[in-house]
Parts: C-alpha cells; sequence; structure tokens
C-alpha cells in the first residue's frame, strides 16, 4: 500500500482521537493528555495511538488504563469520519519522549550553571595523561611487569 495514503489515514485518527479524548470523552481519570501521533500498520488494521500524560507515574498509568478501556469510542467516532474497508483497532501507547527531552534540558542547564565542575574534571584527566607518557615518549622503553 502506498505510504502517503497510510500517513494521511495516521493523521486523521489522531485527529479524530485528539477530538475525542478533549471534547466527547468525561471519564474523570482522562486528563492532562496529549495526543502527539499515530502509527498504523500497512494493512490498516492496526494503529498505536501515542500519548503525553502530564502527572506522577501513578497517574500515567491509570489514564492509559483508561483510554486503552475507550478505545472502542475513540473508534466508533473514527468510523463516523472514515469510510474505509477495515477500521483500525487502536491501541494507546505512552510515548516517553517529552519526559526524556525534559531530563535532558534539565540536565543541560546543571552543566550550564556550574561550570566550574566541568573544569574542575577536565584538568584532573589531562594531569593523568601527562603522568603516564614516558620522559622521553619512546613507547619501546615501556616495559609490562606481570
Amino acid at each position: 500500500m502506498k505510504t502517503h495514503r497510510v500517513a494521511r489515514i495516521a493523521e486523521v485518527i489522531r485527529e479524530v482521537a485528539s477530538e475525542t479524548i478533549l471534547f466527547k470523552m468525561s471519564d474523570p481519570r482522562i486528563s492532562m493528555v496529549t495526543v502527539l501521533r499515530a502509527d498504523v500498520s500497512g494493512d490498516l488494521q492496526h494503529a498505536k495511538i501515542y500519548v503525553s500524560v502530564m502527572g506522577d507515574e501513578e497517574h500515567q498509568k491509570e489514564t492509559l488504563y483508561a483510554l486503552n478501556g475507550a478505545a472502542g469510542f475513540v473508534q466508533s467516532q473514527l468510523a463516523d469520519r472514515m469510510k474505509t474497508r477495515f477500521l483500525p483497532v487502536l491501541t494507546f501507547v505512552l510515548d516517553q519522549g517529552i519526559k526524556k527531552s525534559l531530563e535532558i534540558s534539565k540536565l543541560i542547564q546543571e552543566a550550564l550553571a556550574n561550570p566550574s565542575k566541568l573544569s574542575d574534571s577536565d584538568q584532573e584527566e589531562e594531569s593523568d595523561d601527562v603522568e603516564q607518557e614516558d620522559s622521553d615518549g619512546d613507547p619501546s622503553e615501556v616495559i609490562k611487569e606481570e
């Protein structure tokens, strides 16, 4: 199947899932959810919807459980919008990309805030390299003791 058709269907699935979660679901367990993307299999039988959930790990698990329980409702909303022979079975998956990027940004900010720690460790590594070299620099004089 052509990839541009699969990409268009994935975009429709993402839009419908996002609108349904935001406007049509009233489950209190489903809150602070962002639909990031949708991946559709080549035969259009299965689709994974990647979501980001703000909150602690327990809230994320509970929200993901509620979303997978409501996948049939999202699928029925998708059936109203898409007129295809097969309607993909939806599965919600937690995307950790945003969480990891926030952690990396935090580490970079900490490193930029404390440049003295970086320069001290660089100087220690340079002094270790100098101590390991011979005075002549001739590698044939290095004798390994066993």
